[in-house]
């Protein structure tokens, strides 16, 4: 079975790991966010692919899910120690990352250029695309702040201002990657990961020609929230600032329009026959992933699930 998954975020990256482990390489493309990417002190960060790719070779820090393991600080000491930003971690091993990504696109070699080959040296197998090679920063609309670049709102002001909207700056103008329309076209169908649906996933879908791709495949999605909370980040938080009640269910509804199979907590049962009644067919299982072997776990019952579906 080929599958596409969109990804972002730890969770995005955990349910992709899972999938790598249940998938052979080249049944899995993995498109993930690139609406979060920013410039720090010189250097293009792009955290959801270095979270997915991470996290796709063993690289991630466990605690965090974000960031390398063994990582040491020396470098972001001394930026500090001289009066340097210290709002956003940076890791001696992560900057070397950032170092080269910035060295190459001053090149002119595109993103999707630069993911496969830092892939090919990680050892990773499965194929990781940016959903574009342009530069699409997510704004976030806040109630007292204005308009706010992503970093600023989630690492710098802790997710703390009330959200009222979004923007994905210059979408209209960009690309698909390229690989992205073909991987699409030739899946069997697409599994879109546990991750934030506004920031995550719709920096995705809100490039031009995705949406109309999505919609000629079948879609299965995995719920972000369970019991009314996210258990990284904050899509619980967005939800109800935006006036909809945080929720497995709503999480559904957001993608309604082109979801066929819907994967929820076993703590949501009571929305699974909501669900349904919506036309989508619904899952529910343990979908907290801990460990290693809960990501494979997890994923190989949303794979039968997705069998199910797609070969109807």
């Amino acid at each position: 079975m080929r599958i596409v998954a969109l990804a972002g975020g730890v969770g995005g990256a955990k349910l992709a790991d899972g999938l790598s482990q249940n998938l052979a390489a080249d049944e899995l493309t993995v498109i993930v966010n690139v609406g979060d990417d920013f410039n720090h002190m010189g250097l293009r960060i792009c955290p959801d692919l270095d979270t997915v790719c991470y996290t796709l070779g063993g690289l991630a820090n466990p605690d965090t899910g974000w960031g390398r393991s063994n990582e040491t600080w020396t470098v972001y000491d001394q930026i500090v120690k001289l009066g340097g930003p210290d709002w956003f971690h940076l890791g001696d091993n992560d900057i070397a990352t950032h170092l080269e990504r910035t060295r190459l696109l001053a090149e002119g070699i595109p993103l999707s250029e630069i993911v496969h080959e830092f892939c090919r040296k990680w050892g990773i197998k499965v194929r990781v695309l940016p959903v574009s090679n342009d530069q699409i920063p997510t704004m976030v609309a806040t109630k007292d702040q204005g308009e706010l670049g992503f970093q600023d709102y989630f690492v710098r002001n802790r997710c703390e201002p009330t959200v009222t909207g979004f923007r994905f700056a210059g979408v209209s103008e960009a690309r698909l990657a390229p690989g992205v329309e073909k991987a699409v076209l030739e899946a069997d169908g697409i599994i879109i990961c546990p991750s934030n649906p506004y920031v995550s996933i719709a920096p995705i879908l809100t490039v031009p020609g995705m949406m109309d791709l999505v919609m000629k495949k079948k879609v299965v999605a995995v719920s972000p929230i369970i019991g009314g909370k996210a258990l990284k980040g904050p899509a619980a938080k967005m939800f109800n600032e935006m006036g909809i009640e945080a929720s497995s269910l709503a999480v559904a509804r957001h993608y309604q329009d082109f979801l066929s199979g819907f994967v929820l907590d076993d703590i949501d049962v009571q929305y699974a026959e909501e669900i349904q009644r919506s036309g989508i067919i619904s899952l529910t299982t343990n979908t907290i992933m801990q460990s290693i072997e809960d990501r494979k776990r997890l994923a190989a019952e949303v794979l039968s699930f997705c069998e199910d579906i797609f070969f109807k």
